[in-house]
Order: C-alpha cells, then structure tokens, then sequence
C-alpha cells in the first residue's frame, strides 16, 4: 500500500481506487496512529492479494470475518482483534460515504465480545501515588517534574515531553494555568496547583522560555523513550515491584480522582476523554464492596 504522506500530493490518479481511499483515509491521522493505522490497513491488503480480492471494490460482510477469524488464530485477544480492525473499519466507513462503494461490508461483520468493565492497566493506589511523587523529587528535578505532570495532571507521555515553560505562564480567573495540545490536535487548559507549580518551577530554575523538562545529563529536551526511562527509574526507587509505564501514572491520576470522590464528569474533563465511557473503564471502586449500592438501599429501606 502507499505512503500517503509521501504519495497523496503526487500522481494520485495512479493509484487503483483502494490506494486512493486507503491514502485518503490515512491523511486524516499523524504520529502513532497514522503508522498504527497503516500497518492494519497493510495487513488488510496483504490478505486480499493472497486471496485474489480487491481490498475495496466487491468486498462482501463474509469475506471480512473470513479475515477477521485467523487474526485470532494467530494469537491475538479479543480485545486485539478488534483493535486490529479500527483502520479496516475506518477504512470502509469513509470510502462509503466518500461514494466509492455502494455499502459498508463491515458494518455488521461479527467481531469478538470485548467486556471493558475496568482497565487493565496496573496503575498506583494512593500511598504508591504519593511516595512514587516523593521519590521523583529526590532523583532530580526533572523527574520531579515529570511525575507530577503524569501522576496529578494525567498527562500523557508526549504531553508531558513537549511542555514548555512559555506554556503555564498564564493565570485565569486566578489559576495558574497549563496550556497543551493532547490527542487529535485538541486543545487544552488545565489548572496547576501549588504543588504541581512548585515542583515545575524548581525544574525551571532561572530559565524563562524552552522545553521544561530536560534530560538531567545532556540538558537536551526529552523524548517519549525518555519518559518511559525516567519513570522506570522513578518506579525502582520507589519501591514498586511491578512495571510501571507513562500511562500507568495517568491512569493512578484519574483512578485516584474517582476513589476520592471526584465526579465522573469531572475526573472525564480531568483525563481530557471525549466520552464518559471511557473514564468509566477507570473507575475501581465499582468493584469496591464496601461501596456498593446495595448498602445505601438497604439503609433506605431499613424497616422492610
């Protein structure tokens, strides 16, 4: 299949109507999903060419779930199996609304049962949390940083390695604020607390503009793979025997907010989610007995 980075401006009349609606649909994605993306998409054409199919044009429901049976024969959970069908999905959707086919094959394709009650992610409760934080501040400012930007604001890792001092310069409505652009391009604007503050401007120091967080060694601007290897090294300071990857920080963020009361609506504006459902998957205390609600019924029905 063609890079559409590389193809779409050039010669697209070229390319057979899967090229053009598979580059057409790829344009609309960057970074790690547009690569994530691309690879499904070539996987979905590989497929086809073994099989004697064009991978648009004559597709029919069967021969997607004849495509969608292997990929858990080889392996794959359920939960990855239909992760493997986000960009096939996408794919579809987009060349029958552009017009291209008459009507989308994989709409009713069967796809596995995934039961996304709670995230699997293995983040810190409160006390690992807290001393997690306290260790990072001991390491080097920087780290110090970084944990907090991940564990209390629940940024992301890309997030938090493109920072800039010149981004929470800002105060609203009396709040010190923060200024990013997330996931999809989408921006931003959190308040930053006095600890959170105080720990950035101790990795400030007496620098008024630049990257915030710089790799304590170099003094180079982080990267993503500098993230991971500095909360890693947080993680064993602390203690913590398991992994702990960026994203497990962002999940104790929300996770904690919504063990301390935090409403769903707000730990959703928190963790920057376009749909509650997803925050929810967050929520441990669902499976909390001692907070049931069955304790709050019987206790307003108590004289039955």
């Amino acid at each position: 299949m063609p890079d559409s980075t590389a193809l779409l401006p050039f010669q697209p009349t070229s390319m057979s109507t899967a090229q053009l609606a598979a580059v057409s649909y790829l344009a609309r994605y960057s970074g790690h999903t547009h690569a994530l993306y691309e690879y499904q998409l070539r996987e979905w054409f590989s497929w086809c060419e073994v099989h004697g199919l064009d991978p648009l044009v004559g597709v029919q429901r069967a021969h997607v779930e004849l495509y969608i049976r292997p990929l858990g024969d080889r392996g794959l959970m359920d939960s990855s199996v239909v992760t493997m069908m986000h960009a096939v999905r996408g794919f579809f959707r987009f060349a029958h609304i552009d017009g291209l086919i008459t009507s989308d094959p994989v709409v009713y394709a069967r796809l596995p049962k995934v039961h996304r009650d709670e995230s699997r992610t293995q983040g810190l409760d409160r006390l690992e949390l807290i001393r997690f934080l306290q260790v990072a501040q001991t390491i080097t400012v920087h780290h110090g940083a970084l944990a907090y930007l991940l564990g209390i604001n629940a940024l992301r890792a890309s997030e938090a390695a493109a920072v800039r001092i010149e981004h929470y310069a800002e105060t609203l409505r009396g709040h010190r604020v923060l200024h990013l652009v997330g996931k999809g391009n989408k921006p931003a604007t959190m308040p930053i607390t006095v600890p959170v503050l105080r720990v950035l401007e101790a990795c400030r120091g007496v620098r008024t503009s630049g990257p915030l967080i710089l790799r304590p060694l170099t003094g180079n601007p982080i990267d993503r793979r500098d993230v991971y290897r500095m909360i890693a090294r947080i993680a064993k300071g602390a203690g913590i025997p398991r992994h702990i990857s960026p994203h497990s920080l962002r999940h104790a963020a929300i996770t904690n907010a919504l063990d301390a009361g935090v409403p769903l609506r707000d730990a959703q504006i928190l963790a920057r989610h376009a749909d509650p459902r997803t925050t929810e998957h967050y929520d441990r205390a669902r499976g909390n007995l001692d907070r049931h609600g069955v304790h709050f019924l019987t206790a307003y029905v108590a004289g039955v």
